[in-house]
């Protein structure tokens, strides 16, 4: 206990085999939980939402409660990109909800809580989520079911300590400024053993982020925000699980010092301008709103999709929702280069019509509502992305988004290693910064969105 906050979450993310559960037997659970769990999702119609529907005098489809979410049509006007103007669906969600872990030192390393959760729009039904992951009609039981598991622990505080607790931002394309509390604490009592929950620590749970859809969205941005100290390791890493390390650590090598980064982002916002109106969902352009579900007239971008849900662990075993379902996979992807020796990630700053604060940091490429490969000569960098080497690339995995929110979203997940030949000099809304830099950042509300949070997660030190 006499060490820093960050080195014991260091020594946490350094440990790959846990002194409870192996990273084998995890992926064993799961498979196991997949068989046990009764999960039924099958889609119905608007007509046939009991509690769900078109509401005349706000033109959005929402919950009777008046609670959880609704699916509200907006008109977006801005002066970034090459489209000036829009209408499209959005799901407004303006309550926050927890994405909370519980942790506990075990042999002398910290362990996470983790749960075995489904959620109906998951690709592979049983994912490792947070202890708890709870939206506030949910914990506040709206639906009349139980309480989410551990609540308690989150909301009594002379229970525990607080090691990490951020609001953060979630896909700004597809929600209209919904932010969720990500909080991490650390309990002294024992927690009785449950079979949808596991002891992780750091580096398990990073591990698992190479299998293909594993670890959820949600447990990727709260372990997103972990900071891991300013050791610093010096220049030219040999690995590069190590150059990751050096990156996370580095304090002095820097490409541009953070006041700039600070101005260069300043200077960004200022320079572009975002309007929401509100608009009926019937009202939209090149959209059609039917009993069968809510779809773009060219197909392209996403449809809203009506479902029934039945899932034999929940709280509520039966529901029926809307869920977002993506027309076409995307692509996500940070390109690495080293300078001064260090390890920077090129980070654009992104406007998204959902966005709190019209700009936020996101990854090098980040294409997730359109045919990609149509935009090679439009989107910086795509093309030397989709070109890549394999032995450029550091990480390549398929990775779930919210399944609550979103019906079998998963896109492409790249970290790519640039060689020297590769230019530093960039576009005006892009700019190098080391991964220290990056979770200085991720301290704070609305600077990295959820793609770069949670690629972010994914990288190893070990």
């Amino acid at each position: 206990m006499s060490s820093s906050k960050e080195q014991r979450f260091l020594k946490s993310a350094m440990d790959e085999y846990g002194a409870k559960t192996s990273t084998e037997q995890v992926v064993q659970w799961l498979a196991w939980r997949n068989r046990e769990v009764v999960v039924r999702v099958s889609p119905t119609r608007l007509s046939q939402m009991k509690d769900w529907a078109l509401e005349e005098s706000s033109g959005r489809i929402r919950h009777s409660s008046g609670k959880f979410f609704s699916i509200d049509g907006i008109r977006v006007d801005t002066n970034w990109g090459t489209r000036p103007a829009w209408a499209q669906p959005i799901i407004n969600q303006p309550e926050i909800g927890f994405l909370g872990c519980i942790t506990h030192e075990f042999n002398g390393v910290l362990h996470f809580l983790i749960q075995a959760k489904v959620e109906p729009g998951n690709v592979n039904c049983v994912q490792l989520s947070p202890t708890l992951q709870a939206t506030k009609s949910n914990y506040t039981r709206v639906h009349h079911g139980k309480s989410p598991k551990f609540l308690e622990w989150f909301t009594d505080r002379s229970r525990s300590r607080v090691l990490l607790d951020q609001l953060q931002s979630e896909q700004g394309a597809r929600f209209l400024h919904k932010r969720n509390r990500n909080i991490i604490i650390e309990v002294d009592a024992e927690i009785p053993d449950d079979l949808d929950f596991v002891w992780l620590t750091l580096g398990q749970i990073k591990r698992l982020m190479t299998f293909d859809n594993a670890v959820n969205m949600d447990l990727r941005t709260v372990v997103s925000g972990i900071p891991f100290g300013q050791e610093g390791l010096g220049r030219n890493p040999a690995s590069f699980a190590e150059a990751m390390h050096a990156s996370a650590t580095e304090t002095q090598n820097h490409f541009l010092p953070i006041d700039d980064i600070i101005s260069w982002f300043t200077d960004q916002k200022t320079k572009f301008d975002l309007q929401i109106t509100p608009c009926d969902l019937w009202a939209i352009e090149d959209w059609e709103l039917s009993d069968e579900c809510l779809r773009h007239k060219g197909d392209q971008f996403f449809r809203v999709i009506w479902v029934d849900v039945e899932i034999s662990n929940r709280e509520v075993t039966f529901w029926q929702q809307p869920l977002v379902e993506p027309v076409r996979e995307g692509i996500i992807a940070f390109v690495v280069k080293r300078i001064q020796g260090v390890p920077h990630f090129l980070v654009q700053a992104k406007l998204e019509c959902g966005n709190f604060d019209i700009l936020e940091f996101a990854p090098t490429v980040q294409c997730i509502t359109g045919s990609y490969a149509n935009s090679l000569k439009v989107l910086p960098y795509l093309e030397y992305v989709l070109t890549a080497q394999a032995d450029q690339i550091r990480y390549d995995t398929r990775q779930s988004e919210e399944g609550g929110r979103f019906y079998h979203e998963q896109n492409r997940n790249l970290v790519i290693e640039a060689d020297e030949d590769f230019p530093v000099a960039c576009p005006e809304n892009y700019q190098w910064m080391t991964l220290n830099q990056l979770l200085m950042f991720a301290r704070f509300n609305n600077y990295l969105n959820i793609q770069a949070r949670s690629l972010l997660s994914t990288l190893r030190f070990v």
